[in-house]
């Protein structure tokens, strides 16, 4: 029995002091240089042409972003004074939010580059809306769809069992996980790695073919660094995204061990927010402050 406690002990434990202390850290450099990027952005939004469908990507991806850092302070007052404050619904609402970021952020990433080789394989430098009356009512139905249609049913149904422990404890839904939901879970891992590959494989094919087409010296040209910002986009979803989903594979087998764990994995999916910021970096060295970094090429 002793030795079968020390075994489940060990599947992928970590020290709490030591875990909180990761997920402070990380939680402050997410809230730190997501708010910085998003101050940057906003002025360098207001320089760009806000009709083209790669910007209009680009804004709704900030103002998802924004709201989560909005609820980034609680998490951190929490894992500082492990004791939550702020009650059982905004814990639920907190705690469903970093899902909600993760995998909005994410349909954006993808939007985004489905726009960006469009524009490639059209052989246009932008795709744009007629008028920016238009981005502004795409954007606020793709808003709508998402609040009205996806954020009640996630929020009516994301923790509705009470946590095992105390009550000032927050986060701790892990108890809700059942066949359903590891189905569910499976089938959203697979499609979120068939994505991520497939547009790997694209970004690779054309970078290839520009590679070739433009045969010496390449790198002086505009539309090769174009398709690395493309990549880095890409790189963003694997750096962030795919190290949960990885190992939420053998999270949901294991729980109750795991838990902590499952915690760092997930406050990383976070760190793309830090995307902002090095938009707003790259955008602001460039001779001029053009923002060519949103370029539809």
């Amino acid at each position: 029995m002793g030795a079968q406690n020390k075994t489940n002990q060990t599947t992928c434990f970590i020290d709490e002091d030591v875990c909180f202390n990761v997920l402070t850290a990380i939680y402050t450099v997410i809230f730190i240089g997501g708010l910085a990027g998003s101050v940057m952005m906003l002025f360098l939004i207001c320089r760009t042409n806000t009709r083209t469908l790669t910007m209009t990507a680009v804004i709704n991806l900030l103002i998802g972003h924004s709201i989560f850092l909005m609820t980034v302070p609680f998490r951190i007052d929490y894992y500082v004074r492990r004791d939550w404050q702020f009650g059982p619904d905004f814990c639920k609402l907190v705690s469903a939010m970093i899902h909600i970021h993760m995998y909005v952020s994410f349909a954006f990433y993808v939007t985004l580059l489905i726009i960006r080789y469009l524009s490639f394989f059209k052989q246009k430098d932008k795709i744009e809306f007629y008028r920016n009356l238009h981005s502004v009512v795409a954007s606020a139905s793709v808003w709508a769809v998402i609040l009205i249609i996806f954020l009640p049913p996630f929020l009516y149904y994301y923790g509705n069992k009470k946590p095992k422990g105390s009550k000032r404890e927050c986060f701790h839904f892990h108890t809700e996980i059942t066949n359903i939901v590891r189905i569910l879970n499976y089938v959203v891992i697979a499609v979120i790695l068939t994505v991520v590959c497939s547009l790997l494989g694209v970004q690779i094919f054309i970078i290839v073919k520009v590679v070739k087409n433009l045969q010496s010296k390449f790198s002086n040209y505009q539309v090769f660094w174009v398709q690395l910002k493309s990549l880095f986009f890409i790189l963003v979803m694997i750096i962030c995204f795919l190290p949960y989903h990885m190992f939420r594979i053998f999270y949901l087998d294991h729980v109750d061990d795991c838990f902590m764990f499952n915690e760092i994995c997930l406050s990383i999916t976070a760190l793309s927010c830090l995307d902002l910021l090095s938009f707003a970096l790259q955008s602001g060295i460039r001779k001029g402050c053009q923002c060519t970094v949103f370029s539809g090429q």
